[in-house]
């Protein structure tokens, strides 16, 4: 580990951020360039404290999930990325902690998306980064660990994760994660991290494996869906998405039409916030794609 050129590539990189890139507000007082040291904590999901030791090189060497966080709060590209690692003393990251990499491209209309739900995903349904009325509508979905960070585990494993849709959805829902999964599954094979989670999902749930028995392949995103949110209810919205070029990342946003009810209920989802949501989510876990 390079604690020296660690700290200054972090410290290089928050000064070259401003808080609009990351559609932060301004703020006042800005004493220096670039974000804050708190700013980024925060976005990278870690304490001030704890950051700020990393840029004064008296830091812990980070773990690979600590700078996979990093790299996406600071906005990393591909080879930026790697530098990061092997500047902590991990080399290249190996293929499944690239893939959670979010493409900056993507973060970079995320980041301009202030008034409408949107989040970021990767092939295998894992909810890579999302936006504060993302969080509101969704529940939080980030901060999982092991095959719970999939959505298509969570969902035959965890029954909470089923209430963001109605009764008369869930079967159609279950249906086209399995779906997707299989698709995934086709192009990565069996010894890939798709494999693990339906040898997982096989043992785990007799309803996966009558849907997975089906081979039903399809890979579908754009869609007319009906989300419960538990302080406002029913909020019917038009999801569409995203992808990179390589289709292992897509950017879903949610919408409604102007004027109606749904765009109603959208801007007061913003006044509600995610607060007692993200508690919901972290008693058992809600939201769906």
């Amino acid at each position: 580990m390079d604690r020296k050129a660690l700290a200054e590539f972090l410290r290089r990189r928050r000064e070259d951020l401003q808080p609009g890139d990351l559609g932060l507000p301004p703020g006042v007082r800005r004493r220096a360039p670039g974000l804050r040291r708190e700013e980024v904590a925060s976005l990278a999901a870690m304490s001030t404290d704890y950051y700020t030791r990393l840029e004064q090189q008296r830091g812990p060497q980070p773990s690979v999930q600590m700078l996979t966080s990093l790299a996406r709060a600071l906005r990393l590209s591909d080879d930026e990325r790697d530098y990061l690692f092997r500047t902590a003393g991990h080399g290249v990251p190996q293929a499944v902690t690239a893939a959670e990499h979010v493409a900056p491209a993507l973060l970079r209309v995320l980041d301009r998306l202030d008034d409408t739900p949107a989040l970021i995903l990767s092939n295998l349904g894992e909810t890579l980064v999302q936006n504060r009325l993302a969080e509101a509508l969704l529940g939080r979905r980030t901060g999982f660990t092991g095959l719970r960070r999939y959505e298509v585990y969570r969902w035959f494993t965890n029954p909470a994760d089923r209430l963001v849709y109605t009764p008369e959805h869930r079967d159609r829902q279950g249906r086209a994660l399995v779906s997707g999964l299989r698709v995934v599954f086709g192009a990565m094979g069996p010894s890939s991290r798709a494999g693990e989670l339906v040898r997982a999902l096989t043992k785990e749930s007799d309803e996966f494996r009558d849907l997975w028995e089906r081979h039903e392949v399809v890979k579908r995103f754009a869609d007319h869906k009906t989300i419960v949110q538990p302080q406002i209810g029913e909020i019917e919205l038009d999801c569409q998405a995203l992808f990179t070029e390589d289709q292992s990342q897509c950017l879903l946003v949610f919408t409604a039409p102007p004027r109606t009810e749904a765009a109603e209920k959208l801007a007061l989802l913003g006044v509600v916030g995610a607060s007692s949501v993200g508690e919901v989510a972290e008693e058992g876990g809600r939201g769906a794609f």
